[in-house]
C-alpha cells in the first residue's frame, strides 16, 4: 500500500455551484439552448400526483357528495368510494414496500454528524455540501480540485482538501486528517466523475479508458473500503450516498466508457448493500443510490438532450434536495430523476425490435455524436478566426 500523502487545506481558485455555466469561474452564464419546454413528462407527472391520484383530494371529493346528500349507495359515490379505497391501499403498500426494503431508518442529527463530499468543489457535489454547511452540518469536501480557504470560511465548510479518491493511499492520508480535525466521518456522498470523452470505443485511448474507471468507479472501492469501519463504529451508524447515473443501464454510443463505468458503479452499491444485509449491519449503514439522468452541469455541457419533454435537464438543485432528504430520512433507497429514469428497469424486458425502435425515437445513440459535431465545428471555427486576427496583425 502507498504511503499515505499529507493533505493540505486547499489554495486554489475557488469553484461556485453553477446550473448552466460552462466556465469554472464564479460567472453564472444562461445557456438558453438547455433549457427545458414550458410542459414535459415530470411536471405532468407530479401535477397529477399532487391532484388526482393522491388520496387525500380524493377524500374531499366523498365530502363534497355527501354535502349534497348524495346516497351512500348511489352510483357516483361508490365509484368515488372505490377511487379513495385504491388510492389509500396504493400509498399503504407503497409504504410498506419501502419499511421491508430498507428497515427501520437510522438516527440522523446533523449536530453529530460528519458529512464527506467527493468531488464537492463544482457542481452537484459543491452544491450538497453548502446544503449541509447551510443548516449546521460539519462538512468535508475532498476533490482533486480545490477551494480556497477564505471560500471555506465564506461558505461555512468544516474543511475542504485537494485529494485524487482514486489514489488510496493519498485517500487514507486525506481521511485520517478529517478524522483528527472533524471527527468520525459518518455520511459519504460520493460525487466523484470523470469528465465524459464522448468518442466511440474505436477512437478511445486505453489511458482514456482507464482514467475514466479509476475515476468513477475504482475510487468508490476505494472509499467505500475506507470510511464503512467509522460508519459501523458510529454509535447511530451512517450513509452511504451513490451518484451513479441512468446512462450505466441505457449505455449510450459514444459513451463506452461512462457507461461502463457508471453500470459497475451501480453493481458494486448493490453488492455492499447485500453484503451489509448478510452481514446484519442493513440497520447501521444505509445505502442510498442515485441514477439521474443529464443534469446541467460541466460534466454533460456539450451533450443535447434529443427529447426534453421525455427526459428533461435535471438542475443541480432538483438532485440534491432529493439526495438531502434521503439521508435526512435516515432510509436507504434508489433516487430516479426524471420520471423515465424510473422505467429504465422495465426497458431490459422488452423484446429487442422494441429496445431498438425506443433507441431510435429518443435519439440517445445520436446525441453525443452530435455534441462533438457541434465542438469540432467550434473548434474549427475558433482557430479560423485565430488565423484571420494572426493575418490582420500581421499587415
Amino acid at each position: 500500500m502507498a504511503t499515505p500523502t499529507t493533505p493540505k487545506l486547499i489554495h486554489t481558485t475557488p469553484v461556485q455551484p453553477t446550473t448552466t455555466t460552462t466556465t469554472t469561474t464564479t460567472t453564472t452564464t444562461t445557456n438558453t439552448s438547455n433549457s427545458n419546454p414550458p410542459i414535459t413528462l415530470d411536471l405532468l407527472l407530479t401535477t397529477l400526483t399532487r391532484t388526482i391520484l393522491h388520496p387525500i383530494p380524493s377524500y374531499i371529493l366523498l365530502l363534497c357528495l355527501r354535502a349534497q346528500a348524495t346516497p351512500y349507495t348511489s352510483v357516483p359515490f361508490l365509484i368515488a368510494f372505490a377511487y379513495a379505497a385504491l388510492l389509500t391501499l396504493i400509498y399503504i403498500l407503497s409504504t410498506l414496500n419501502q419499511q421491508l426494503a430498507y428497515g427501520a431508518p437510522r438516527t440522523v442529527d446533523l449536530s453529530n454528524e460528519v458529512v464527506v463530499v467527493t468531488g464537492g468543489a463544482s457542481g452537484l457535489g459543491l452544491l450538497i455540501a453548502r446544503i449541509y454547511a447551510l443548516r449546521g452540518a460539519t462538512v468535508a469536501v475532498l476533490d482533486i480540485r480545490g477551494i480556497a480557504e477564505e471560500e471555506v470560511e465564506e461558505m461555512g465548510l468544516g474543511g475542504s482538501y485537494v485529494c485524487d479518491v482514486s489514489d488510496r493511499g493519498v485517500l487514507e492520508g486525506v481521511v485520517e486528517r478529517v478524522r483528527q480535525e472533524l471527527g468520525t466521518p459518518t455520511i459519504l456522498i460520493h460525487c466523484a466523475a470523470a469528465r465524459i470523452n464522448g468518442l466511440p470505443l474505436q477512437q478511445l485511448s486505453p489511458e482514456a479508458f482507464q482514467k475514466t474507471i479509476n475515476t468513477n468507479l475504482l475510487a468508490a472501492v476505494h472509499a467505500y473500503q475506507v470510511f464503512l469501519p467509522y460508519m459501523l463504529a458510529a454509535p447511530d451508524g451512517g450513509t452511504i450516498v451513490t451518484v451513479s447515473s441512468v446512462l450505466g443501464q441505457l449505455c449510450a454510443a459514444g459513451l463506452a466508457d461512462y457507461s461502463a463505468s457508471k453500470a459497475g458503479l451501480s453493481a458494486l452499491h448493490r453488492s455492499l448493500e447485500a453484503e451489509l444485509r448478510q452481514s446484519g449491519d442493513e440497520a447501521k449503514v444505509k445505502m442510498v443510490l442515485v441514477e439521474p439522468g443529464q443534469i446541467s452541469t460541466p460534466l454533460f455541457e456539450s451533450v443535447q438532450t434529443p427529447n426534453r419533454f421525455f427526459a428533461p435537464v435535471l438542475e443541480p438543485v432538483q438532485v440534491a434536495q432529493a439526495i438531502v432528504s434521503a439521508v435526512d430520512s435516515g432510509r436507504g433507497g434508489v433516487i430516479r430523476l426524471p420520471a423515465f429514469a424510473m422505467l429504465v428497469n422495465w426497458y431490459a424486458v422488452l423484446p429487442a425490435s422494441v429496445q431498438r425502435l425506443a433507441r431510435y425515437l429518443s435519439g440517445i445513440d445520436g446525441a453525443v455524436a452530435q455534441a462533438s459535431s457541434k465542438a469540432d465545428r467550434a473548434d474549427s471555427s475558433s482557430q479560423q478566426l485565430q488565423t484571420e486576427l494572426d493575418h490582420v496583425k500581421e499587415d
